[in-house]
């Protein structure tokens, strides 16, 4: 008689013992957490990176925030591969791939000559790539979660993204023009400021360019004022080929650096100031500090200043504002400064054209955009405090187009600076074409060319 088996006896089991539990039903599955544990760590990984790169440190540009960036980034993937081999029952090793990858990237960017570091821009882009498409490969195979398709892919898709822009910035700085710096570097005290003069007959004129602008955005106008006076045209601190400054300047600094600057090239004064937009600002400021070295003002649709109290100077060496400018520099390496740069420009004489492009593309020239602005507030308080010119001729030029409510107003305001001034709006002109068209860009050397014969004759100025 042939033995009936029990499908619930397992093999090799005879006789099995009346205590033995069988399933009796469908087992439930293993909870896992792993869905969690890749959101949890990307997020941890996000917050590292933020956290890091706000570090009170003594240096801080775009190469530290770089840096942190990815060494913060590396812990996440690091936490993926940890966590979830211990607590989701899904291990997850290949994170552990990125990981090592975004910290090796991060220490040799800190750590490394800047030459070494250029060079692997050749290197990281591709090697980035390569290493995302393991790892959807890998992911899709080992991580069974809904957190793949709508979180891991589309970090994976940023990380593409990321890697296509950092080729592009390698490729195009490689094929740039051979840009020559101009001028000369000038040790100021805690950092070189870039200064470039032609001409020869005084009283000399120096150009303050706009905000976000560098001495090659004065393309237009130095050389057409220097063929009748001397002039001078420098890039500020963190712009064009100046060192970055350690904490955002304001008017104030920026006048103390443009005077040290003149003092330590043996450029004497008086001087002729023409300031575009924020420049304006810089040279009001200049002129508060130190009238007995201006002769006078061209103002070319300078922002307004306010008639407030300069908020007292925060004495702590840490600047929150230079830690987010530099975090947002880190996008030069991924070719946005460029591209935003490659726009513009475009109207300049090729030499200063190739010069503003190649400087405004790098990092520094990004945080130095954005550390101006964020300390605008303190340099119209700044400007303020320019009560009166009194006789010193003082020419305002405004622009015709795209004013806001209370600009020419407060234009007008402007030209009251002194007793020996004009108002001019010029024709068709707006805010920017001042330094782009050719001819807004004449009006200027005309005021320019008016307050140098005014103060070499001592003859007042002449409308309209």
């Amino acid at each position: 008689m042939t033995a009936i088996h029990d499908p619930l006896v397992p093999e090799g089991v005879s006789n099995p013992p009346p205590d033995m539990d069988f399933p009796t039903g469908p087992q439930e599955p293993e909870r896992s957490y792993i869905g969690g544990v890749v959101a949890g760590s990307l997020a941890a990984g996000f917050a590292a990176a933020v956290i890091l790169a706000f570090l009170p440190v003594g240096i801080v540009n775009d190469d530290f925030s770089t840096a942190m960036v990815l060494i913060g980034f590396a812990f996440g993937w690091a936490l993926i591969a940890v966590l979830s081999s211990r607590f989701a029952g899904q291990p997850q090793r290949w994170a552990v791939a990125p990981a090592i990858f975004m910290v090796l990237s991060g220490a040799l960017v800190l750590l490394a000559p800047d030459a070494v570091v250029d060079a692997l821009g050749w290197v990281w882009p591709p090697a980035l790539l390569v290493l995302v498409v393991w790892v959807w490969t890998r992911a899709r195979r080992e991580l069974h979660s809904r957190t793949r398709a709508w979180l891991l892919n589309p970090v994976l898709v940023v990380l593409v993204i990321f890697s296509v822009g950092g080729g592009y910035e390698t490729i195009s700085r490689s094929t740039d023009p051979a840009v020559a710096m101009r001028g000369q570097l000038v040790d100021v005290g805690p950092y070189r400021l870039h200064l470039e003069c032609t001409g020869s007959v005084g009283p000399t004129v120096i150009l303050e360019p706009g905000g976000g602008g560098s001495a090659a955005s004065m393309g237009l106008i130095a050389p057409a004022v220097a063929r009748d006076s001397r002039v001078c045209v420098y890039d500020r601190a963190g712009r064009g080929w100046s060192d970055p400054a350690a904490s955002p300047p304001d008017g104030v600094q920026i006048a103390t650096d443009l005077h040290e600057l003149l003092a330590r090239a043996d450029v004497p004064g008086p001087y002729v100031l023409a300031g575009h937009s924020f420049g304006g600002l810089y040279v009001r400021a200049y002129a508060a500090k130190y009238p007995e070295e201006v002769a006078g003002l061209v103002l070319v649709d300078s922002t307004g200043a306010k008639s407030t109290p300069v908020s007292p100077q925060d004495a702590s060496s840490y600047s929150v504002l230079k830690h987010l400018s530099s975090l947002a520099a880190t996008t030069s390496r991924l070719g946005v400064g460029r591209l935003i740069a490659g726009s513009g420009f475009s109207e300049l004489p090729p030499t200063y054209r190739d010069d503003a492009r190649a400087t405004a593309a790098t990092g520094k020239e990004m945080g130095g955009f954005l550390d101006e602005f964020g300390v605008a507030n303190r340099s119209e308080a700044e400007a303020g405090s320019l009560r009166s010119l009194n006789a010193k001729p003082l020419i305002v030029l405004t622009a015709e187009r795209g004013n806001s409510e209370g600009w020419m107003a407060a234009q007008n305001e402007t030209a009251k600076l002194s007793t020996n001034s004009l108002h001019r709006v010029v024709p068709g002109a707006t805010h920017g074409s001042f330094v782009e068209n050719p001819d807004h860009a004449a009006a200027i050397t005309k005021a320019i060319h008016e307050v140098v014969v005014s103060v070499q004759t001592g003859e007042p100025l002449k409308g309209p």
